[in-house]
């Protein structure tokens, strides 16, 4: 019986594995992308794959880098990702009534590995979920990420000086490129980035603020804001989000 229960959870894990195939594929480029900027921001090897191994998180990771190329504080850069990331929370509490109930250990192990995409693949498979599926999905993801962040920071190696150095505003076209495509599906998102941005520059002109708390507060301010006008609009009969 023991024997039959370990073949089920090896079963439960590759094909988690499997799952996590098509997630590991598709953060290749996006972490050696991580990997190179790191090198070109001015962190080591050491530095650049503790960030993916202990982070684990996309959009917060490179948030962490242009803030880091300004001089921002550790403690503006904790509150940002912070706020970016505030979002597993609820990802969490839905994986959990998901997933086969398990010891506490095992549960902190599968929250951490929490993705946007991740997540994806474990919530839409059908049924209860056992914890080795959501580990084997989990563990690939984790390792591609990790290990081309590696690779890309020795990419940034041999890369020319010139090259490096302009590499920086591949950050900045990065964030547009995500934001875009958002600001055309939802009116919401488009009057939340205008909001933030003009209040971000408000603050930076004038204040004293560093452009870490700058950020942070515009982010906090306007996702209020923004929300409070929702709100207002539905109880007034309006639209709402789009």
């Amino acid at each position: 019986m023991e024997a039959l229960l370990s073949t089920k959870k090896a079963s439960d894990f590759r094909q988690g594995l499997q799952g996590g195939v098509s997630i590991a594929i598709g953060y290749m480029p996006v972490a050696l992308t991580f990997g190179l900027l790191a090198k070109t921001t001015g962190l080591t090897v050491t530095e650049t794959v503790l960030m993916s191994m202990l982070v684990f998180a996309g959009a917060a990771q490179y948030i962490s880098l242009s803030l880091i190329a300004v001089g921002t504080g550790i403690l503006e850069i904790i509150l940002t990702t912070f706020i970016v990331n505030i979002r597993h929370f609820l990802m969490s509490a839905s994986l959990s009534e998901k997933l086969d109930d398990d010891e506490l250990y095992k549960k902190l192990g599968y929250a951490f590995g929490i993705t946007d995409e991740t997540f994806t693949v474990i919530s839409v498979k059908e049924g209860r979920v056992k914890t080795g599926f959501a580990f084997g999905v989990i563990l690939i993801s984790y390792g591609s990420w990790v290990v081309n962040s590696g690779i890309g920071y020795f990419i940034g190696e041999i890369l020319p000086g010139f090259l490096q150095a302009s590499m920086t505003i591949a950050l900045y076209a990065m964030f547009v490129g995500l934001l875009v495509p958002s600001m055309k599906k939802s009116v919401k998102v488009t009057f939340l980035a205008l909001t933030a941005g003009a209040m971000n520059s408000v603050l930076l002109f004038t204040t004293n603020l560093s452009n870490g708390w700058s950020i942070v507060l515009a982010t906090i301010v306007s996702a209020i804001l923004v929300e409070a006008v929702v709100v207002l609009k539905r109880k007034g009969g309006g639209v709402g989000d789009e």
